[in-house]
């Protein structure tokens, strides 16, 4: 399960300490007027569709394992969805580049919530991207040797008449793991969304992932859109790590129109990157390994199960300071030598020097990339916490009632 990844971030970690210069605490420059404050709160239809698709890709954990079966029968949380019916799961295998998830057709349904408002899911593809389970998965995620991003179809690809895609990213580089999980799933994916979608036209389609899932949900996103020109994408990820430098995330920020968008758009924008409080993976792979996310962020705020739509905030641009970004404002030597000076070891302190029209602000909190316990919890814990395919999903998760939108969750009876 998820516990193979821990070699992992401890090894990010380890580089990361390392590779940082040693030296007084760095200062962080914000100009008042580059920093709009995000808003805090979003919608209950907005709240009830990310809880919904967190639901959906915490199924996929049941491949490879107890399977996911028609008409759409599972171990975990299958029975919640009557309305969808399963097209094909995919397992690419012990390679280094597996990759796992199913494909389902949703039909749509309505729910009521407990003050008796209607909720609507309309119809849809599912497309949904397993995260990190396996050892294989976590020599994947090591992986992390930047190459070219080349947006398919490629010359040598063998997909299409061998043409230079029309949609060029300069100076672009993605993860080698993650790309190689993508290519192994392509193979199975496309063909059998291909013919999902000629069966149910007017269907838009939904790509959802989780962890490795997430990074893998982006480079099917982008050949999707870009390559193919399927307009009718939406795209939710949760605990989404860095696919590559700064010039792929701005050539994906500006595929799905995510620049010089206002937080307040977020909820209608076509890419929502779900993160929440204290989970490592999305500031990995590293910002000194030239790493960088991408816009579309929703931060959950709460640490502790169940979030409501009050502890979720839109964020904006890549690297908002009230959102993961202002999780890891400094590096391990910066904390320790604050620590060490104040012996107020794992407090938060905040010093803020106003100078004209600019502040600087320290923030002496541990930083979030080396919470690495956290794998087991924040990384796990969006809406309910997810990676383990049992009847009733998590232990975590045992004993709690419904989520219903009058205390921030949602009521399953019609």
């Amino acid at each position: 399960m998820l516990l193979q990844s821990l070699p992992m971030l401890s090894l990010l970690g380890r580089f990361s300490a390392l590779a940082t210069p040693l030296g007084p605490p760095e200062q962080h420059t914000i100009s008042p007027h580059d920093a709009p404050t995000s808003p805090q709160g979003v919608s209950t239809p907005f709240f009830a569709s990310l809880e919904r698709l967190a639901r959906l890709v915490d199924i996929t954990y049941c491949v490879g394992t107890t399977g996911v079966s028609p008409p759409f029968s599972c171990a975990s949380r299958c029975k919640d969805f009557p309305s969808l019916k399963l097209e094909r799961t995919w397992n690419t295998g012990v390679l280094l580049s597996d990759s796992c998830g199913y494909i389902a057709v949703d039909h749509g349904e309505d729910r009521k919530t407990r003050d008796g408002g209607i909720l609507n899911f309309g119809p849809a593809i599912i497309v949904a991207f397993r995260g990190t389970y396996s050892i294989t998965n976590t020599i994947v995620d090591l992986s992390t040797i930047p190459q070219e991003y080349v947006p398919y179809p490629a010359p040598d690809d063998g997909d299409g008449d061998g043409q230079q895609p029309e949609h060029k990213c300069t100076n672009c580089t993605v993860h080698m793991g993650f790309m190689s999980s993508w290519r192994s799933a392509r193979e199975v994916v496309l063909p059998a969304l291909k013919a999902a979608r000629e069966r149910h036209p007017g269907y838009p389609i939904h790509l959802v992932g989780h962890s490795l899932g997430g990074a893998v949900a982006a480079l099917a996103a982008l050949e999707l859109r870009l390559s193919m020109g399927w307009t009718d994408l939406t795209v939710t990820t949760f605990g989404e790590p860095r696919i590559g430098n700064e010039g792929l995330a701005n050539y994906l920020d500006a595929a799905f129109g995510l620049k010089n968008k206002t937080a307040a758009n977020t909820e209608k924008l076509p890419y929502r990157r779900v993160t929440h409080v204290n989970d490592p993976v999305p500031l990995l792979p590293l910002t000194e390994w030239g790493f960088r996310p991408h816009a579309g962020e929703v931060y959950i705020t709460k640490s502790e199960l169940q979030p409501a739509p009050e502890d979720l905030r839109l964020c904006h641009g890549d690297n908002d300071p009230e959102c993961m970004d202002g999780a890891d404002s400094e590096d391990w030597v910066t904390w320790a030598w604050g620590a060490l000076r104040r012996q107020k070891k794992g407090e938060v302190e905040v010093e803020i020097d106003i100078d004209g029209d600019e502040a600087t602000v320290v923030a002496r909190s541990f930083p979030a990339r080396f919470k690495l316990w956290q794998l087991f919890f924040a990384h796990r814990d969006y809406f309910w916490r997810l990676g383990l395919c049992v009847p009733g999903g998590d232990p975590a998760d045992w004993g709690r009632g419904p989520y219903n939108m009058s205390f921030g969750a949602i009521h399953d009876d019609l």
